[in-house]
């Protein structure tokens, strides 16, 4: 939604300061646009691997949503890590195990939709529940490995992201080109009379003008968005992260989400009082 009323305000700054001296018709230049935009997707195809150019229209629908993550998906989060903790402390580690290996099937996870329907979430944090359950209690040593997972997820949604940045780097160069190109086209058409020429040199500078807005009022913004999109994810798996190093460290499940609570944005963040209702509300786990 955002996306959309931005490039709306972009667009219609443009024109609108355009059009009470100039004619749309000049900027309607198909050619130019093909030259442009043609060449800006070879180079992108030239310099980055399969993965990257498989996950960029995936990556692309994020600028349309908006946001991952609200209130209301971290307040689940919390209420579920609630839930497990506690399971664990009154049942301990083996009464998880039933519940790891189908998690869409398992009653533990089933209340909690928002979650599950995070495919990623989902077998991150039962791969560290799984690892728990098999004897695993050094805090230190998961903790490292918690931070290599997620950087991994983090340097791999912020690559396309940047892949999309160089992208818009490169399309006031790709503008240019069109413009010389018909400077070109002009030349050949020196003894033309003036009117003609006219014509000719404004559609060739429509490509330099097209170039530069692509870049800096399209593409490049998209890729800040998918950068920002990556940040606001990372942050669900840290929120994790929180809770089960503060688990494993000894403290009591209230304790433990209250730590998960503390990493929160300030406008997700669940207050406590929220946070306490949410969970005295919750279904016991079995």
């Amino acid at each position: 939604m955002f996306f959309i009323v931005g490039f709306a305000i972009v667009l219609g700054s443009v024109l609108g300061g355009y059009l009470p001296h100039g004619s749309i018709g000049v900027l309607i230049q198909p050619l130019e646009v093909l030259i442009i935009l043609g060449a800006a997707i070879g180079a992108f195809i030239i310099s980055n691997p399969k993965s990257i150019l498989a996950g960029v229209g995936k990556h692309f629908s994020r600028v349309l949503k908006g946001p991952p993550h609200d209130r209301d998906t971290y307040l689940e989060l919390l209420t579920m890590l609630y839930t497990i903790f506690r399971l664990i402390k009154s049942k301990g580690m083996l009464a998880l195990e039933p519940h790891l290996e189908t998690p869409e099937d398992s009653p533990l996870f089933q209340p909690y939709p928002i979650f599950l329907s995070n495919h990623h979430a989902t077998e991150f944090l039962c791969d560290y529940l799984r690892l728990m359950t098999m004897g695993t209690d050094n805090p230190n040593e998961v903790e490292t490995l918690l931070d290599i997972d997620i950087e991994t997820h983090h340097k791999e949604a912020h690559t396309i992201a940047h892949s999309i940045t160089l992208m818009s780097d490169g399309l006031p160069a790709f503008g240019i080109v069109a413009a010389v190109l018909g400077v070109i086209v002009t030349m050949g058409s020196i003894t033309e009379p003036p009117e003609v020429l006219g014509t000719l040199i404004g559609g060739a500078l429509v490509g330099t003008f097209l170039g530069i807005l692509f870049a800096y009022g399209l593409v490049g913004p998209i890729g800040v968005s998918l950068g920002h999109y990556a940040d606001a994810d990372s942050k669900y798996f840290e929120c994790m992260k929180a809770g089960l190093l503060a688990h494993m460290s000894g403290y009591a499940p209230a304790v433990s989400i209250e730590f998960t609570r503390k990493t929160l944005f300030s406008h997700v963040r669940p207050t406590f009082m929220e946070l306490e209702e949410a969970v005295q509300e919750a279904p016991a786990a079995e």
